[in-house]
């Protein structure tokens, strides 16, 4: 086990396939470090009447996050579309199952980063991505943003913050990810990538 190479897991829900194509850019920039892969995993929506029965394989995209993905993670990607400011009911119900890696302290000094997709330009992009900080800050993850070195975050006119990756996805969920968005979440994916490779070669 000792040669296995350690991985930064984008973990995200996403229903129009904004948030998985940021997923996977971010997988990309996780990747273009040496000594590091990316693991994309998402989890399967909820039901609001009864507890639904999802098939243990999706149909498409990434397969659904096990507990052991979050345990033996070296870092952390976690990406939401905005829900009234705050992240979707189907990563936060995954996320509040985790109360054994809490109690472990599975993910304490791990560093973890956040990105959202939202509808409009003020539709809480920056609320959703503080409020995926809250569970990753109590299991005593260390919370990586973008820096202002990239020039992206200034010159946007969609979506891109400080404290991560966002897309104005459009009233239709309809707009593709622009060439600012897309390259904020590559840099996000590299930067987290090489944060997590410079944190666990101080804790060995």
């Amino acid at each position: 086990m000792a040669n296995v190479k350690p991985y930064v897991l984008v973990l995200y829900y996403s229903r129009h396939g904004a948030t998985a194509e940021m997923a996977q850019r971010i997988a990309r920039g996780i990747n273009e470090v040496e000594g590091i892969e990316a693991r994309l995993r998402t989890v399967p929506a909820i039901s609001t009447v009864c507890e639904a029965v999802a098939d243990s394989i999706p149909e498409e995209g990434a397969v659904y996050c096990s507990e052991e993905d979050l345990r033996h993670c070296a870092g952390l990607a976690l990406g939401s579309p905005t829900r009234f400011g705050n992240m979707a009911a189907p990563l936060k119900y995954f996320i509040d199952g985790t109360s054994g890696l809490w109690l472990s302290g599975a993910l304490i000094n791990k560093p973890a980063s956040v990105f959202s997709s939202t509808s409009s330009l003020h539709g809480g992009q920056e609320t959703t991505l503080l409020s995926m900080m809250f569970p990753l800050l109590h299991h005593g993850m260390i919370i990586s943003g973008i820096p202002y070195s990239e020039s992206e975050l200034i010159s946007t006119q969609s979506g891109g913050t400080p404290y991560g990756a966002t897309h104005v996805a459009g009233s239709d969920n309809n707009l593709p990810l622009t060439e600012a968005e897309l390259s904020l979440c590559q840099a996000q994916g590299k930067r987290l990538a090489a944060l997590t490779l410079k944190l666990a070669g101080e804790s060995s």
